[in-house]
């Protein structure tokens, strides 16, 4: 991909491909407001590019398509994401736009005790579009993940998730991940009407996944498969109490874990990793759930956005217990590097 547009050269197939946003995010050194914090430590955040890496670091094959200016930032997550064996070739760098940035307090971004300060209008990625990226790349894997907040950055990348979206004969599986995030939409360029939006880009998508607190004020999760019958796989996402999955008629709840919370950061687009993980080796759908949870599980215990997952071995050996083991694992920092026993991980709480 170069600057001035897409290339023609048909790229190779991978099990996922992600479109959207990354940034470079500057945590703070120690807890307190952004206005006592002295310094700041250097990672990335995107919700995309963050289930790209953890895809990646599971065994997948994954492609980024995304754009970012030509600046230090944007070597930086480049250089990044392409660390943890995603495919960065189809990143357009665009000379005239900045890369995104944002700082942030330590806290969970979904409740009000937290600060964060994003630095991302007019970013290389907002100016994101179906003319300048390569389609081909975009719908070269056997999944297409993407995300609500691209369509909140303006009216090309609304434009351009309304394309992807699209029903078609060839298309690949889409993945959507609402994420809405109510800012955006007040600040972006978009249609400000976000959760109407999200809703039709969701119907578009074969595989949903959605927080019970973000869908449409629905209440429960039956009542938003009420309202959103076309996705094959439906996921709600219940918090602390679990994620039930809708899949055809069927329907699973699996709980989720007691965890050890060092930071909520990641945890929604790891879920969405273990869930896809588990979807491309063609396990059951309680199994995809519990792959999401301990995908999650990894990122909530760790301060950043991205941590290391768990051996698939491990993985699988977790999701495989009974409802009663299952209940009774908690997890806390360092579990995914813990040894090969299963009781060297977890303690009862």
């Amino acid at each position: 991909m170069t600057a001035d547009g897409p290339t023609s050269t048909t790229p190779d197939v991978v099990d996922v491909v992600a479109l959207g946003e990354s940034m470079v995010t500057f945590l703070p050194s120690r807890p307190g407001r952004l206005a006592d914090v002295p310094s700041f430590d250097r990672a990335i955040g995107g919700a995309e590019s963050n289930t790209a890496c953890v895809l990646a670091a599971a065994g997948h094959t994954v492609r980024w398509v995304s754009a970012v200016g030509t600046d230090g930032f944007g070597d930086h997550l480049v250089e990044t994401i392409g660390s943890y064996g995603v495919d960065v070739r189809a990143v357009r760098r665009d000379p005239d736009r900045p890369t995104g940035i944002y700082f942030r307090t330590a806290g969970d971004r979904a409740t009000d005790a937290h600060e964060v300060a994003y630095y991302r209008a007019g970013s290389a990625a907002s100016a994101m579009s179906a003319a300048d990226l390569d389609l081909d790349a975009v719908r070269s894997g056997r999944v297409l993940h993407l995300s609500g907040i691209t369509a909140a950055l303006s009216a090309d990348c609304l434009d351009l998730m309304r394309e992807l979206t699209a029903r078609r004969p060839g298309r690949p599986l889409v993945s959507f991940d609402v994420n809405h995030r109510p800012a955006l939409w007040r600040d972006g360029d978009g249609d400000g009407d976000g959760p109407a939006v999200l809703l039709e880009l969701a119907r578009g998508a074969d595989v949903v996944f959605v927080g019970e607190d973000e869908a449409w004020g629905l209440g429960g999760p039956e009542a938003v498969r009420a309202a959103l019958p076309e996705p094959d796989v439906l996921v709600v996402k219940q918090g602390a109490t679990g994620a039930t999955a809708f899949h055809g008629t069927d329907v699973t709840t699996v709980p989720a874990l007691h965890v050890d919370v060092v930071a909520a950061v990641g945890a929604g687009d790891a879920f969405a990793a273990g869930f896809l993980s588990a979807t491309l080796r063609g396990l059951p759908v309680r199994e995809r759930l519990r792959h999401g949870h301990l995908m999650a599980a990894a990122a909530l215990t760790v301060p950043g956005d991205l941590a290391t997952p768990p051996a698939r071995d491990h993985a699988d050996r977790l999701a495989a217990l009974d409802d009663d083991a299952w209940g009774r694992l908690r997890l806390g920092p360092g579990w995914t590097q813990a040894g090969e026993g299963a009781d060297e991980e977890v303690r009862t709480p």
